[in-house]
């Protein structure tokens, strides 16, 4: 699939924000901006602008946070919307957004034709002769087909760049233009009126802000887009609202009622030079809007061809081809064109934009859905450069759902049955593909640890991405806690733990009483703590026996534990001797082992956390690093940070280097490059005096080991760290992958 994506990226942000832009400010603003003024007042188009933007702001967001999680590749929100629920639901909204945006380009060629009414009224009183609008509309569309067919995006940017200049020079001289009207039937203009013509209005002027999924469609011709799709897409559409505020108001106070009403170029009467600009500029935006819309739709078909999710291979065959080195989508864009030409016969363009509207409501209402359900489920690989926030996901899902209903009841379940007959034909022709449960996976650990925690303190879902779910056994609780912090951390956000309370002793009606006296204590601990670690104890007659039991409890999560801790006083070799003894016992069960030095020392959290990586980490580094990761994220952390250190061979330093900095870039983990030290191993030195130097002030120092090393040497691994605080010794049942 890769080496039929686009591989000449060559633009970068300007070509995302132009192009939504030019979108955004396109027919609707000079053809029904002023019949809505008329209709409803001032007032009531600020309120369809805020609540509109509602949707398609927190939508910008969610897109630009979605965006920078991943790799983004041709296809724009379809791949975005694929990568995250799954390509059986990407390619269900993926269909429906291409069928919007192609018939996008219709509804602006439509529009365009619109410049040209003069034209028309002028043959129907000479000539008699009234004239549909297709005499323009059609070859106009012609035209477009051929520039986008022979010239491909190239062109068409370029041509963007010029008809977004004349677009902003129409609107600079509508702003500068006065037509002297001071009626006192103006302040009607300022009231909100018709208010049953509300939602109405809403759905005929909403397409004008759907520009913001435009730009993100050349994602695969982006040489950054992580940078380059929040920064566009987020300009263009504040600029955008801003506009229309201001458009609102000029409009309002500089006609009448009836005049906005009835004159649906009112703008060209306002305007300086208006007779000629504005038609310009109308032109210039319906142009460029629909050379934006005939720019990505193509590019979101070939995607949905790439990832074979049309019915048919020859279908999938025939769209994935592109053409020449840059891959131009060029038998989609036939089929394209073909879509809008036969929407161009319609011709009704209040009716085009009700189509479209319901179809982006689905488009927005799924990233928003989306992005509040990573925040939700709080997946360690969930790491967005950009980040949205999950009340603002939520409101705009809520609200482009209520719109949808409140525009047209019908057309909503209409378009939601489409939708629902798309994805059972299209889950039943990929059976092997995730479908609707992928959405609902994070969220339904972080309900089911919250649930767990909930139940405990008032009275087989497997993860595509490594999380931690920890296991801890300590007789020690209540006078070392170091151990408790450390899962409370672990599972504060991403992670998932449960605490036991060893109470040495065979059981019997007085240890359960102790038992149940001791959990009661946890439990207030558990509280005071504000932690998300579900507690227990245990009545064992020994470690060893406490250690083959815990091993085997099942995860509160509903996901098996895969992470065992255990802790031990520093200096205490009696303790750690036991460790070590059981080390055996726990790798049996493949899990990842942590054994945590308690020291004296209180955590001193702004020097942060240090990581030391030697030669011999090839499956503990990324699991360091993680941990690390998950550590950090807990408020007690807020002012940390993580530094690591390679140890390495003078002739692998450089080697080392790149691919420290190549994790963190594409892990898109929180460690700047000051952070990274590469130390070159001497024969004479220990690392474990480096160690020491290094990490004397650390709050917490991570440090890799081999089952080997312990079976080797046994506590003599172990000790020699006593100088640096608190220690945890890692050891990785497996490689973990960072994606």
């Amino acid at each position: 699939m890769a080496e039929l994506i686009n591989k000449a990226r060559r633009f970068g942000t300007a070509p995302v924000f132009f192009t939504s832009i030019a979108t955004i400010l396109g027919a609707i603003l000079f053809l029904r901006f002023g019949f809505a003024t008329g209709t409803l007042g001032f007032w009531g188009v600020i309120l369809i602008i805020i609540v509109s933007h509602l949707v398609t702001l927190p939508a910008a967001l969610a897109l630009s946070e979605i965006a920078t999680n991943q790799k983004v590749e041709g296809g724009g929100v379809y791949y975005i919307i694929s990568r995250s629920f799954g390509l059986n639901i990407g390619a269900t909204i993926g269909i429906t957004l291409y069928l919007a945006q192609a018939i996008s380009v219709a509804f602006y060629v439509i529009a365009f034709t619109e410049t040209f009414e003069p034209f028309f009224n002028f043959v129907h009183n000479r000539y008699n002769i009234l004239l549909p609008r297709q005499v323009i509309s059609i070859p106009v569309m012609v035209l477009i087909s051929y520039i986008i067919l022979k010239k491909g995006a190239n062109l068409g940017i370029k041509t963007l760049y010029f008809v977004v200049a004349l677009l902003f020079l129409s609107l600079l001289v509508f702003f500068l233009g006065n037509t002297g009207y001071e009626g006192p039937a103006g302040l009607m203009n300022f009231t909100f009126r018709n208010r049953d013509d509300f939602f109405y209005i809403l759905a005929i002027i909403f397409p004008a802000f759907t520009g913001i999924t435009v730009g993100v469609g050349l994602s695969g011709d982006l040489k950054n887009p992580g940078k380059s799709i929040p920064l566009g897409t987020i300009s263009a559409t504040i600029v955008g609202m801003l506009v229309y505020f201001l458009v609102t108001w000029k409009l309002a106070s500089s006609a009448s009622p009836q005049d906005l009403l009835d004159d649906q170029l009112i703008m060209a009467r306002i305007a300086l030079f208006g007779a000629v600009l504005i038609p310009l500029g109308l032109a210039a935006s319906t142009l460029s809007s629909a050379l934006g819309s005939v720019l990505v739709a193509p590019r979101t078909l070939q995607a949905l061809s790439i990832d074979r999710s049309l019915p048919g291979r020859r279908f999938n065959y025939l769209f994935s081809r592109g053409k020449s080195e840059t891959n131009e989508p060029f038998n989609a864009a036939i089929i394209t064109c073909i879509v809008a030409m036969a929407f161009v016969f319609i011709g009704n363009l209040n009716t085009v934009a009700q189509v479209i509207t319901i179809f982006f409501m689905v488009t927005y209402s799924s990233l928003c859905l989306i992005s509040f359900l990573n925040h939700f489920g709080s997946d360690p690989s969930y790491r967005p450069l950009f980040k949205s926030r999950w009340y603002v996901s939520l409101t705009g899902f809520l609200v482009s759902v209520w719109l949808m209903f409140m525009i047209n009841v019908t057309a909503a379940i209409i378009a939601l049955g489409i939708m629902i007959i798309i994805y059972t034909s299209i889950s039943n022709h990929h059976s092997d593909r995730k479908g609707l449960e992928v959405i609902f996976q994070g969220a339904i650990f972080q309900l089911s640890r919250k649930i767990q925690v909930y139940l405990q303190k008032s009275k087989k879902i497997q993860t595509s991405s490594w999380r931690p779910a920890v296991v801890c056994v300590s007789k020690n609780t209540f006078d070392r806690p170091k151990p408790f912090e450390l899962i409370t951390w672990i599972s504060h956000r991403y992670g998932f733990a449960t605490y036991i309370h060893l109470i040495e002793g065979y059981f019997s009606k007085s240890t359960n009483e102790k038992s149940a006296e001791e959990l009661a204590k946890l439990i207030k601990l558990s509280d005071l703590e504000e932690s998300n670690v579900y507690v227990d104890t245990l009545i064992s007659p020994s470690y060893t026996s406490a250690i083959a039991q815990i091993i085997q409890l099942p995860g509160i999560s509903g996901m098996e534990n895969n992470m065992a801790l255990f802790e031990y006083e520093q200096g205490n070799h009696k303790e750690l001797a036991k460790i070590i003894d059981n080390y055996a016992l726990v790798k049996a069960g493949n899990f990842d082992v942590c054994i945590f030095a308690n020291s004296q020392k209180a955590i001193n959290f702004k020097q942060g956390i240090h990581v030391w990586i030697k030669p011999t980490d090839s499956e503990n580094a990324n699991l360091m690093i993680l941990i690390s990761y998950i550590i950090l994220g807990h408020p007690d952390w807020r002012k940390g940070f993580i530094k690591i250190f390679s140890l390495c061979r003078e002739a692998e330093k450089q080697k080392t280097w790149d691919q420290i900095v190549e994790l963190i870039h594409g892990g898109r983990l929180p460690i700047s490059l000051h952070n990274v030290e590469i130390i070159t191993m001497e024969d004479d030195v220990n690392p474990k005096n480096l160690i020491t130097e290094r990490s004397a002030n650390a709050g917490l120092t991570l440090i890799g080991f081999r089952g080997e090393m312990v079976k080797q040497v046994g506590e003599d691994f172990f000790r020699g760290h006593e100088g640096i605080g608190d220690v945890i010794f890692v050891n990785a049942n497996k490689y973990k992958e960072i994606k």
